[in-house]
């Protein structure tokens, strides 16, 4: 594959002011911080062109709208107080590469592009790779756009493919002033939110403890292929059936994403109910939002990071008619509604996630249901194709290629150019082996194609009965070692200090540190790791700073001599994700003695005294600045759209 242009300019013009990152955007980089290499996050759109393909009209395009998108020109800037911050800059070229249509087969391009991480402080998270076709029809070529889902989502990759199109019939000339609103007028409408009434929305509204959260039964799986990484699966509804899933949901009051919802809250129950739970079972699971119904005018055609996936739970009896399920199911898609730009740890940490609260905190989301819009039917697609047909070309429909969630199953459902539904799963192998997936993406797809046509199916113990005799899944059992905490903050804000064992300490080798160490700081270790796991593994040590980072406390890595390098690596990784990057103390050696941990104990001291930690303070109040307009708008919080090119 070539490099070919690949570099980037931003301009000699004054430093890009940062605005703070959204809560959203922070869940997004902690997620990608402690998955490295796993393509979490990574979004690809993939488009097929038919006919000439002028490049140089084809670069031009997409500077104009790297000119005029400021989400093209983002990228990590220094921290504000303790928490990631972004920056738009003034000039950016677009990051074009061409792929050798003898390399690698196409298949492997697009895993290794969603693999290969971002470079975050990098402006400009949009990578696009073309790929000539050289079997018929001839003159096809790919093209694989891939993104970061904290700068850019699918609708904003959607709206900005119609945008190249029509820059791409013009010439590639400039598309008219900078496209508003942008990333920092959103930033600025956060800002200013009041949080109390959604604070009090989802104290009520939050996944209760002990909801199901995952439609499989724990398992050891013996025998089962122990593999890594992601896998998929699919299966599709044909037109009919999905006509008849649409009217038998609409006969109810509800749209097909409610009864998409409904089927994978009986999943839920399913497995709960097998597993021994009695009615009522709570279930609970993410569901995605667009983000975009919010008060600021424009919202919808802006590009950014607004897709959210919200918390959606109902307590549930084998006798529950089907009818108030959709009715329950639907009520809280409206609830929430007004509250679709609220982060999945901001709900966390209101209902009781929050060191030092009396609540228990709400269940993980451990699945997340998708539906998008048809992407077959795109309209703003079909308003150009006269105009690229005059030039003897033809663009197929963009096909989303759904990038990796944080969840072990990912449900994303959108009919096709064929009017079926397509169903797509994506699962993470460490949570669910590929036959489990499998199995549950093909008894989704059953149910919904059955719950039509089955007339005893009016409860949920009826609608079940047409998955008899299909087993449950069986999920993974927990691999991941969690943090061992050997002390907690006295004080809210103190921060964590979190102790990297060394290669062949014993795994108490801290324990006696906690009466040696008088600072307010939380004092953690790593658990034993799972056999074959580098028991200094990095990766393990992200996990326990999560909770102090997602708050913008300071963090500090430390240990003896020996855990240094893994400390060292650690911090890296949090300071490309946007933290500030955490001081290292490494002092003493493991021997079992009380020398060696007065030792640590006096330099852990010495560094939480020193500016690099103490810098790292609680997150900041105040709100941005707002980013100047061509106009004024009546409310300062809610920015004018006069150049908005969609």
């Amino acid at each position: 594959m070539s490099a070919a242009r690949q570099s980037f300019r931003t301009g000699t013009g004054p430093r890009p002011l940062p605005v703070p990152a959204s809560a959203l955007q922070r869940d997004l980089l902690l997620d990608t911080l402690v998955r490295p290499g796993a393509g979490v996050h990574a979004g690809q759109l993939l488009v097929r062109w038919y006919g000439p393909l002028d490049a140089a009209r084809f670069t031009a395009a997409w500077q104009a709208l790297h000119d005029s998108d400021a989400a093209l020109r983002t990228a990590l800037a220094d921290p504000a107080g303790g928490l990631p911050a972004m920056a738009v800059h003034p000039r950016v070229e677009p990051r074009i590469t061409h792929a050798d249509p003898d390399g690698a087969d196409w298949h492997t391009l697009v895993r290794r592009e969603r693999l290969r991480e971002f470079d975050l402080r990098r402006p400009g998270q949009l990578r696009i790779l073309l790929l000539e076709e050289t079997t018929p029809p001839p003159g096809a070529t790919r093209i694989l756009f891939t993104y970061h889902h904290a700068f850019l989502d699918g609708r904003s990759m959607r709206g900005l493919l119609r945008a190249f199109l029509r820059a791409y019939l013009a010439d590639g000339r400039p598309l008219g002033g900078e496209r508003r609103p942008d990333v920092r007028d959103h930033a600025h409408w956060l800002a200013r939110q009041d949080t109390s009434a959604a604070r009090e929305f989802w104290v009520r509204a939050a996944p209760p403890p002990g909801a199901a959260t995952l439609p499989a039964l724990r398992s050891a799986l013996a025998g089962e292929p122990d593999r890594s990484g992601h896998g998929w699966s699919r299966e599709r509804l044909t037109r009919a059936e999905a006509e008849r899933l649409r009217a038998w949901a609409a006969g109810r009051g509800a749209s097909e994403s409610t009864a998409l919802h409904a089927v994978w809250a009986l999943l839920l129950y399913r497995a709960a109910a097998d597993g021994g739970h009695p009615d009522p079972v709570p279930v609970a699971f993410s569901a995605a939002v667009s983000g975009r119904g919010i008060g600021l005018a424009g919202a919808e055609l802006l590009s950014g990071t607004l897709r959210n996936s919200l918390p959606l739970s109902v307590r549930m009896r084998a006798s529950t008619p089907l009818a108030l399920l959709l009715e329950e199911l639907g009520g809280q898609a409206l609830d929430r509604a007004a509250y679709e730009w609220v982060s999945t740890g901001q709900i966390e940490e209101w209902a009781g996630g929050h060191p030092g609260t009396a609540a228990a905190p709400p269940p993980p989301a451990r699945s997340l249901v998708v539906f998008e819009p048809g992407y077959g039917t795109d309209a703003a697609l079909g308003a150009v194709a006269h105009e690229l047909a005059a030039e003897g070309v033809r663009v197929d429909a963009p096909e989303v290629i759904e990038g990796h969630a944080a969840v072990p199953f990912t449900l994303v459902a959108h009919h096709d150019s064929g009017g079926g539904l397509l169903l797509t799963g994506v699962h993470d192998r460490d949570g669910l082996p590929d036959a489990a997936a499998a199995a549950l993406l093909a008894q989704a797809a059953m149910l919904l194609s059955a719950l039509p046509d089955g007339r005893t199916a009016q409860d949920v113990a009826g609608a079940l009965t047409l998955l008899d005799g299909v087993p449950v899944p069986l999920a993974r059992p927990g691999r991941a070692a969690p943090a061992r905490i050997l002390r907690a903050a006295t004080r809210p804000g103190a921060g964590t200090i979190c102790l990297l064992p060394p290669p062949g300490a014993p795994p108490g080798c801290y324990d006696g540190l906690p009466e040696l160490y008088d600072g307010p700081q939380a004092l953690a270790t790593l658990g034993t790791p799972p056999d074959g796991q580098d028991p200094v593994d990095p990766v393990r040590c992200l996990w326990a700073l999560r909770p102090a980072l997602a708050r913008g406390e300071p963090v500090l890595l430390g240990g003896f001599s020996g855990a240094g390098d893994a400390a060292r690596q650690a911090a890296e990784r949090v300071a490309a994700h946007g933290w500030p990057a955490p001081p290292v103390a490494i002092a003493g050696a493991a021997d079992g003695g009380p020398g060696p941990l007065r030792t640590l104990a006096r330099a852990l001291a010495a560094v939480v005294r020193s500016p690099r930690f103490t810098s790292a303070s609680a997150p900041s109040t105040s709100v941005p600045p707002a980013p100047p307009g061509p106009s004024t708008p009546s409310d300062p919080s809610v920015p004018s759209v006069p150049n908005h090119q969609e």
